[in-house]
């Protein structure tokens, strides 16, 4: 790999990284394709990513895994992965109740570590998750790719330089039909103990996370919860995760949240509303904000990720939004394509987010979001949690006080 190149041009070897992946499901599939592809668009990194090792049950993700991604090795037995010699950082992206184990073992063994949102099941869950890796020492990250967006990041910057001015009111929502249809199966998302929470973790969290990054802490929550698809088909032996079932198929019980809503007022102030829902029909992908402030605002949608909307109410010239479009111009963009308004898509951000990682790692460079932006994620989701069964306003406290 790098070292083939730099016996050609006579640059110095970039010293490895040995990457173990837990899980080959679509999110394992993205990070390993994002170590084959790091090389290529980031030429002038520190480091050389190698596969080293793939974890999953499945024989088929296994072989995938060996002769698709080209991982040196494959095993079923994942904690012979994270203990193995030649693992600098470990990927965890196998289902979420999984995650906390894995974390464990990857801390014990010293590694780094870079796992998929929640970290966890449960609030608790990602504390323990926090505390490990804190006790240990380890370097942390976790999967929160769509804050690495170049148009979030110019979203980031625009309000960080005051150009909307003081920033009054934000709203986020992440709509997904992914479960919108009543024959879906009854794959582990669903279920309490191989899930957790449901969308207050799986997407809502992606909904506070990019809050928490343009406009800062959440001080109290209300809100609410609601299940609209209560059954579906049970799953069988080679169906897959995003499978559908007929009418006719024996079911169970969806175990976790639909939908969750949630009214907030920010520490600076700003006031702010999220729904998250994974049964609506209509948006396909639509985590998407909208930040006010007393002097402009601005709207972006992942479904078009390559526009950010930019209202200006000191330009009394012209009138309405104005589209930004991605380009070179803007963070990382130029990695990937060049020019002016040339697309960039999902796994490009989730690039993105795994060479600053692993840069971090061979630099000794900070990085964010790790595990102490996690558990400031879930703070938010036990608060809402709590607002569930009082029905009435909670303050959020910081789980990283509890004992």
């Amino acid at each position: 790999m790098s070292g083939d190149l730099g016996e050609r041009t006579g640059e110095p070897v970039k010293p490895p990284l040995g990457i173990a992946v837990l899980g080959l499901g679509w999110m394992g599939q993205a990070h390993s394709r994002s170590a084959r592809r790091i090389p290529t668009h980031f030429p002038e990194r520190s480091f050389d990513p190698q596969l080293v090792v793939c974890a999953d049950p499945d024989p088929g993700r296994r072989a995938a895994a060996s002769e698709d991604y080209g991982f040196r090795r494959v095993t079923d037995d994942w904690r012979s992965a994270v203990t193995a010699d030649d693992v600098d950082v470990v990927f965890v992206t196998a289902p979420n109740m999984l995650h906390l184990p894995m974390i464990e073992a990857a801390c014990a063994a010293g590694k780094a570590v870079f796992s998929e949102k929640p970290i966890g099941g449960t609030p608790d869950h990602a504390l323990s998750a926090w505390r490990l890796a804190t006790e240990a020492g380890v370097r942390t990250g976790v999967g929160y790719c769509y804050l690495w967006s170049p148009l979030v990041l110019h979203a980031r910057n625009l309000i960080l330089s005051g150009e909307l001015g003081e920033i009054v009111h934000y709203r986020g929502s992440f709509l997904s039909m992914y479960g919108s249809d009543p024959l879906g199966l009854l794959t582990w998302r669903f279920l309490l103990d191989q899930a957790g929470f449901g969308v207050s973790s799986d997407i809502l969290s992606h909904s506070v996370a990019m809050a928490q990054f343009l406009v800062g802490d959440i001080a109290e929550v209300v809100g609410m919860a609601n299940t609209n698809i209560t059954h579906r088909p049970l799953q069988s032996g080679a169906s897959s995760h995003y499978g559908t079932g007929s009418p006719e198929d024996p079911v169970g019980e969806v175990e976790n949240e639909d939908f969750a809503s949630m009214l907030c007022t920010f520490e600076n102030g700003a006031t702010g509303t999220f729904e998250a829902s994974r049964t609506i029909v209509g948006p396909e992908s639509r985590n998407a904000f909208e930040v006010y402030g007393t002097r402009g605002s601005l709207s972006w949608n992942h479904e078009r990720i390559n526009e950010l909307l930019f209202y200006s109410g000191t330009d009394q010239t012209n009138s309405g939004y104005t589209t930004i479009f991605g380009g070179e111009r803007f963070p990382f963009h130029g990695a990937f394509v060049p020019g002016k308004a040339n697309s960039i898509g999902f796994e490009d951000l989730v690039a993105i987010q795994d060479f600053c990682f692993l840069e971090s790692l061979a630099t000794g460079s900070d990085f964010s979001p790790g595990f102490d932006q996690a558990v400031s994620v879930v703070s938010v989701q036990q608060a809402l949690i709590d607002s569930w069964h009082s029905r009435s306003w909670e303050e959020v406290s910081d789980l990283r006080g509890r004992q």
